[in-house]
């Protein structure tokens, strides 16, 4: 069995490093990027040396547009699938007219990339790898996929404290470090399961990190609710409207 082989494009280096995070935890079909280019004429150029399964597109770009590279692709002698990854919704009947597999408009969810993935890999001869079944004796531990400083981290979900929203990235933060995520916070609540309460619009804490709530003020000097999270004794701000779930969770936990 083989590995889905893809190529992204795309000129903003930060949509290429998200497509990678959410490639990396894809499961079925196994996906490996094996390629990435900010341009066009650069992805004709990887082309004519490498080969890949799948190119996921940005359509507006500088100089040649996806569009028309989607269109010089069909001319290959190994053609590969196109998947068009894009902000603008307006170009979804003229990808198709260039026979693109799917049409995603940004910021993209994991499942709805892995769907159209998965039709690409069922379209390719012979059958695509999908991870593993864990077995029964030893359970698959949950992780997040962080990249960080060209390195692919894979971060135990037990490991993490909370996820907090800050300007244009969202915090990660465990015992030992904090890593910067390209994702918005609500795609990552959707992941992170039950394991987590969104505390604050900004922020999901785990809830076996949760150790008391208090009364505190703010940076401001303005009194509210917060929690408390072991084992780095962070105080996190509650809003109102999380208060009753919150409590309701500790009163569970005995707390």
């Amino acid at each position: 069995m083989s590995t889905l082989r893809v190529l992204l494009v795309d000129d903003e280096a930060l949509s290429r490093l998200r497509l990678r995070t959410l490639l990396g935890d894809c499961v079925d079909p196994v996906c490996s990027v094996v390629g990435e280019a900010a341009t066009a004429p650069a992805a004709l150029h990887w082309l004519t040396l490498h080969q890949a399964d799948v190119v996921l597109l940005d359509i507006h770009m500088p100089g040649m547009d996806g569009l028309q590279l989607a269109e010089r692709l069909r001319g290959l002698p190994r053609a590969p699938a196109v998947i068009f990854v894009t902000a603008h919704a307006e170009h979804a009947l003229a990808a198709f007219e260039v026979e693109a597999v799917d049409y995603l408009t940004k910021p993209v969810r994991r499942l709805r990339l892995q769907a159209a993935l998965l039709r690409v890999a069922q379209r390719l001869p012979g059958p695509v790898a999908t991870a593993p079944a864990p077995l029964d004796a030893l359970p698959a531990t949950p992780v997040i996929v962080v990249h960080e400083r060209g390195e692919l981290l894979r971060v135990p979900l037990a490991e993490v404290l909370y996820l907090k929203a800050e300007q244009k990235y969202v915090t990660l933060r465990t015992a030992r470090q904090a890593l910067l995520l390209d994702e918005s916070l609500a795609e990552l609540e959707e992941r992170m399961g039950d394991r987590f309460l969104r505390i604050h619009r900004n922020a999901l804490v785990a809830r076996h990190a949760v150790v008391a709530l208090e009364r505190r003020d703010d940076s401001d000097g303005a009194e509210g609710w917060a929690v408390r999270i072991a084992p780095t004794d962070e105080w996190l701000a509650v809003s109102r409207r999380q208060l009753v779930a919150v409590r309701e969770m500790l009163a569970a936990e005995g707390l």
